[in-house]
């Protein structure tokens, strides 16, 4: 019996040679995996990174009127940037090189963020809510009719941004925090290193950078039968055939990051918030590929790298 991964990634492989391939992978993704809906997992991962971000940024740089930040990966539901609009921080530029928003997307996200307080759930994740703009959210949830998608990324003060983020349309010195999550996996080495040196270019002096990165196996999140290791037992050559254009996976450890950052002149404070698990680690036949890696280094799955 083929696995529930291989089949997915199969499809995936498939539709990312036809036209309107990331239409098709949308409707795959929502009607087939479910792996589209905002669950409550899903939003709590992702608010608990905003929460994350916004005290990084609160601790280093200090939350200032007219703060200009910078997020990369916009996906389809735009809980960081409503984070950063609900706790007055700045306004939020969000680039990614696809359209993902909605005004369905944007509105889930409100009822999400309704629903979570309602239940007493967000008052240890976001502590500093703006009441006002709290208001200003509700209204637009429940008049949704009176919005667009263009004026509700007004009102919170974001601007989506379809661009290659290796070179941004923007000025030097002109960003305070750049943040992004669960990104950097999907980003091919070299592209990721010349974002990375256009961040340089944009961001102030004094400014901050804080990216989650999750380098497990993500096939392993859809199909629980594999290890979160699994993609490790492929050669680079291997994986390039079982990898996509839509969802790619660069397979690249902690190490592989941190040594990138000091080659780019990035001081960066590194905070593992998984260390991993050697045994299942040794459960997978690693590939000769990395063979230079220590267990403890290739067992790593979660990280922030903040540079400030």
């Amino acid at each position: 019996m083929i696995s529930k991964w291989i089949i997915k990634a199969l499809v995936q492989k498939t539709i990312s040679y036809l036209p309107g391939s990331r239409n098709i992978n949308y409707f795959f993704q929502r009607n087939v995996t479910g792996a589209v809906h905002l669950t409550d997992e899903h939003f709590g991962i992702k608010l608990q990174h905003g929460r994350d971000h916004f005290q990084s940024f609160r601790t280093y740089s200090g939350v200032q009127s007219g703060t200009i930040i910078l997020e990369l990966g916009t996906g389809w539901y735009p809980i960081v940037p409503i984070l950063f609009y609900l706790t007055s921080s700045g306004n939020v530029i969000s680039v990614d090189i696809h359209n993902w928003l909605t005004l369905e997307t944007q509105l889930k996200t409100f009822g999400k963020m309704e629903e979570w307080r309602e239940r007493g759930l967000m008052d240890d994740l976001v502590p500093f809510i703006n009441e006002k703009r709290w208001e200003k959210m509700l209204f637009v949830l429940h008049n949704p009719s009176v919005f667009s998608t263009d004026r509700i990324n007004e009102m919170i003060g974001l601007t989506p941004m379809i661009q290659d983020a290796r070179n941004l349309p923007l000025k030097v010195d002109t960003i305070d925090f750049i943040c992004s999550n669960n990104t950097f996996e999907h980003v091919p080495e070299k592209v990721l290193r010349d974002i990375l040196v256009e961040f340089k270019r944009v961001l102030k002096p004094g400014g901050m950078m804080s990216h989650f990165i999750d380098m497990s196996d993500h096939f392993a999140h859809f199909d629980h039968h594999i290890s979160i290791y699994n993609f490790l037992k492929f050669s680079a050559k291997q994986w390039k055939l079982l990898d996509n254009s839509i969802q790619p996976q660069n397979r690249m450890r902690f190490r592989d990051y941190t040594e990138m950052y000091r080659e780019l002149g990035l001081a960066a404070s590194e905070k593992i918030i998984s260390e991993g698990s050697i045994e299942e680690l040794g459960g997978i036949k690693i590939h000769s590929d990395y063979s230079g890696y220590t267990e403890e280094e290739l067992a790593i799955s979660h990280a922030y790298i903040i540079t400030s």
